[in-house]
């Protein structure tokens, strides 16, 4: 809330708080501002205020006016002239007003028909915007747990028995095992086994977590132009890593039993693709978990049509072990079986690896090796003591336990604000319907200090959608529903 009695005018604070906002990509390049007039409701201030604040936005080169259109964060690269040239000059309020009714829905529209001064959202976008820090409160659209839930004792004590070693001198003065700690492997080598995925030390390898396994698999095995099957709605961040490598997306419709198998037939005749990424169990942002029907459809589609299968089980450690899984199905023989711990231990210790196919090892291997020679050993070595130890096995319990009674806190709080579920409330995520255009509701949000995750951010084409992601484990307050509730009433005046 902007305050009168802050030592900058509410005409700074206003201006400062949109400025941080586009810094940090919470407004993406080419998103146009609120009008004038609605911007002055959201905050309580007079038009002039707005007024004076978007033209010091102006001043620093933040956004561009356009001539009877708005105002418009100003897109990296676009000259200073080019600017000008669309009227770069703080706009009349009654013309502004006019253009109120310029929604959000407009703006995605013409991002998707290629209009001039539209820019898609970047990886990098995506990441500032869901890992900013808004404010202390707990934030809705995050994609990992609280950090008080992830607190421990055992992996201080890890780290310290691992540094305490005599050997921490020998194996912290040269590079580490190219595949990664072999005591680490052999353990999750074990782990898979409990998964019924069945592989070898040797075919398993570490990498700083499970986005830079990913991004190994899709530099190994693809091209720039390569076209590739991507669940939608998925994780937004894949979406826009696969676009940023120059891959052509071909997004298919996930169900409750799987992917739409009709839709990647068609694909298959049609574009020949060369991958196959998927999240199998505790899909996200859905919660959906493939059945062993589409699971052998989707093999038997991968061994006819001559693609490679990613699985991405990032929420193995939350999710029950007898879930279908396409990699104990295939054997690892066309599939790729990725995962990490930073969603139920460390996110900073960034410890991800894949499980690969004897064939394509190797050539994995280099890939890791040009990009990050090896990884961290000293990390590897204390996660290995708290596999081995059963730290991590009790943790990851207690974790679940508590999440089960957060996810029936949280789902009870929606449905009394109205709100209704897309797909049954299971693992981590929730798909919520809220009624109205997620992407303005996430706007005004942030004034409230929440962080959103409008349901736009799962598409590969992003378009407007009355959906939105919640972490089961930040939203089981009903402070946040009351906001949530009183701000989207707001909207729909």
């Amino acid at each position: 809330m902007l305050m009168k009695s802050s030592t900058q005018s509410l005409t700074e604070q206003l201006s400062a708080r949109i400025s941080e906002r586009i810094r940090n990509r919470l407004l993406a390049p080419g998103a146009r501002l609120p009008s004038v007039r609605q911007c002055a409701q959201q905050h309580g201030v007079s038009p002039s205020t707005v007024v004076a604040a978007y033209d010091q936005l102006l001043a620093q080169g933040l956004v561009e006016a356009r001539k009877n259109r708005g105002f418009f964060v100003r897109e990296s690269g676009r000259a200073a002239s080019a600017t000008e040239g669309d009227g770069a000059h703080p706009v009349d309020p009654a013309l502004e007003n006019a253009a109120a009714n310029w929604s959000t829905a407009h703006w995605f529209a013409a991002r998707a028909a290629g209009r001039r001064g539209v820019s898609p959202v970047n990886a990098t976008a995506l990441i500032r915007g869901m890992f900013h820090k808004v404010s202390d409160k707990p934030q809705p659209g995050m994609g990992v747990f609280p950090p008080d839930w992830l607190e421990s004792t055992f992996m201080p004590a890890a780290v310290r028995k691992v540094t305490s070693s005599r050997a921490l001198q020998d194996f912290s003065l040269q590079y580490g095992e190219p595949l990664g700690d072999a005591g680490l492997r052999r353990l999750l080598a074990k782990k898979l086994a409990t998964l019924n995925v069945h592989t070898a030390p040797e075919h398993i390898i570490t990498t700083v977590g499970a986005t830079h396994a990913l991004d190994i698999v899709s530099r190994t095995l693809l091209r720039p132009g390569d076209p590739v099957m991507v669940e939608e709605p998925g994780w937004a961040v894949e979406f826009a890593r696969l676009a940023a490598l120059g891959m052509h997306i071909l997004p298919v419709p996930r169900r409750a039993d799987g992917p739409d198998l009709e839709v990647m037939a068609k694909y298959c005749e049609v574009h020949k693709p060369k991958l196959y990424v998927s999240v199998s169990v505790f899909h996200n942002p859905t919660g959906y978990c493939l059945t062993p029907g589409s699971a052998h459809r989707i093999l038997q589609l991968a061994n006819q049509h001559n693609f490679h299968v990613v699985e991405d089980d990032t929420y193995s450690h939350i999710a029950p072990e007898h879930a279908t899984r396409l990699t104990a199905l295939d054997g690892l023989q066309r599939t790729i079986y990725v995962s990490g711990f930073a969603k139920i231990l460390a996110p900073n210790w960034r410890i991800g690896y894949l499980a690969a196919p004897p064939t394509l090892v190797e050539q994995l291997l280099d890939t890791k090796l040009l990009a990050t020679l090896t990884t961290p050993a000293l990390l590897e070595k204390a996660l290995a003591l708290c596999i081995e130890q059963g730290q991590l096995r009790r943790h990851s319990e207690r974790i679940r336990t508590r999440l089960d009674a957060a996810r029936a806190r949280s789902v009870k709080l929606a449905l009394g604000a109205d709100c209704s579920f897309a797909a049954e409330p299971v693992g981590l995520f929730g798909w919520v319907e809220t009624g109205v255009d997620t992407d303005a509701l996430s706007q005004r949000m942030l004034d409230e200090g929440y962080l959103l995750a409008p349901g736009a951010l799962f598409h590969a084409e992003r378009k407007p959608s009355t959906l939105m992601r919640i972490n089961f484990a930040t939203t089981q307050d009903a402070a946040f529903w009351r906001v949530f509730e009183r701000v989207r009433a707001e909207q729909g005046r």
